[in-house]
């Protein structure tokens, strides 16, 4: 299945969640509308709709015991509570929804193109 490269893909989700790995596959696979608004460090609750206007939000999610793993200098109690605070409005509003805290990245992008292919 081909992509479509007109498509605008916000992605937000907690720190080390894998946003930024997910938007380099994605522009890999052809897709060149892809942002991450960083939402996460925002108090404006839709700053994601007011940044990108996505056609597609992806929520990449990923539990604190997995974030430490893959960032440990950065992630604490507080900072991941606060940052899925911020985080609801997108969350509630996602068009996909995805717990990254198992998964590779490969399995991360196989399964947000998939997706992606079925719009």
């Amino acid at each position: 299945m081909t992509s479509n490269p007109t498509l605008k893909i916000s992605i937000v989700g907690p720190c080390a969640a894998g946003k930024s790995t997910l938007r380099q596959a994605l522009h890999s696979a052809g897709y060149r509308h892809v942002r991450n608004p960083a939402q996460e460090h925002s108090y404006v609750p839709d700053m994601w709709r007011k940044l990108t206007a996505p056609d597609v939000l992806v929520y990449l999610d990923v539990d604190e015991a997995a974030s430490r793993l893959r960032r440990p200098q950065g992630i604490d109690s507080g900072r991941h509570l606060l940052q899925n605070q911020r985080l609801a409005h997108a969350r509630q509003h996602a068009h996909l929804y995805l717990n990254t805290s198992s998964l590779t990245p490969t399995e991360v992008a196989e399964q947000v193109v998939a997706f992606l292919a079925q719009r």
